[in-house]
């Protein structure tokens, strides 16, 4: 049996120091390249879109932003129903002054069946008849006639009529909004009719618009009485204790001026009579009290 003699791959010392190098290289290489495409790959986890156009803009876009509106553009009209909240209930909720009361099927029928054209003016203009007074508009003539409309269809149809909800203009400029919307101003000659209706005659005088002179309180109470209490207060309408009545009012102050604002903000409906709830206006709190001293100081 022979030896057998097996040649080497390395056979100079400048291959052996080529393959030593090439060790430790290659696995470099390799390590730094797998590094490199890891590194390189688009991320798409949690976080990966921190860096993106949208993402960048959120950051840096301001903390406050101011939205242009044009002034011109077409009013948006309130439905019949928030219109009957706001001003109607005042004195269709209750049927005060003689306004016939939501829903009253009777009530109502003899007024639907003069047809909506004269329902509709009515509301609009003002009416005085044998039974109460309609001012016009119900006191705000901010409204804008269609809104009136669809109070009366809102209305009218829930006492059983069947009238159409009219169609909106073609174009309303919304007006510019005043710094704070004003209070509702008494009509005098409103005031004056009702109180004629109440004592059986007609009303062929008018009465003043100012209101009584302060007998206490301040002006902010004063204002108040004039511009709302004084529809119902000042000529002593559906039970309103009349302003300056001190025998009217005499028990209602001995309940105490809490209840009397308790009364006065939140309405209140007793055996004499009905108080909408701050009038039907939407007067501060504050105000309201201011009112209620206005008009108790007056009657002590």
């Amino acid at each position: 049996m022979s030896d057998q003699q097996h040649d080497s791959l390395i056979k100079t010392p400048k291959q052996l120091i080529v393959t030593i190098v090439a060790a430790f290289i290659v696995p470099i290489l390799i390590i730094v390249l797998l590094v490199s495409y890891v590194t390189g790959a688009r991320k798409t986890g949690a976080g990966s879109g921190g860096m993106t156009a949208e993402a960048t803009a959120g950051r840096i876009a301001p903390v406050a932003q101011l939205d242009l509106v044009d002034a011109n553009a077409p009013r948006q009209l309130k439905a019949g129903k928030d219109v009957y909240g706001a001003v109607c209930a005042t004195c269709h909720g209750g049927g005060i002054a003689g306004a016939p009361k939501f829903g009253d099927a009777g009530a109502w029928a003899p007024r639907i069946a003069q047809g909506a054209n004269t329902l509709y003016d009515h509301a609009i203009k003002g009416y005085q008849g044998k039974a109460g007074v309609m001012p016009a508009k119900g006191g705000n003539t901010d409204l804008d006639d269609v809104e009136v409309q669809r109070a009366v269809v809102y209305m009218a149809n829930a006492a059983g009529g069947k009238l159409e909800e009219p169609a909106a203009p073609a174009q309303a400029a919304a007006p510019a909004a005043p710094a704070a919307p004003p209070l509702p101003q008494a009509d005098p000659t409103v005031v004056a009719a009702i109180a004629a209706i109440n004592a059986g005659t007609k009303a062929t005088a008018t009465v003043a618009a100012a209101a009584p002179a302060a007998a206490g309180g301040d002006e902010a109470g004063k204002t108040l009485y004039a511009s709302v209490c004084a529809v119902c207060h000042g000529a002593g309408i559906a039970g309103a204790p009349k302003f300056g009545d001190k025998a009217a009012w005499a028990p209602r102050i001995a309940q105490g001026l809490d209840t009397l604002y308790d009364h006065a903000i939140k309405g209140y409906q007793g055996k004499n009579g009905v108080m909408p709830a701050k009038g039907g206006s939407s007067a501060p709190d504050d105000e309201v009290k201011a009112a209620v001293r206005y008009i108790t100081d007056a009657a002590k």
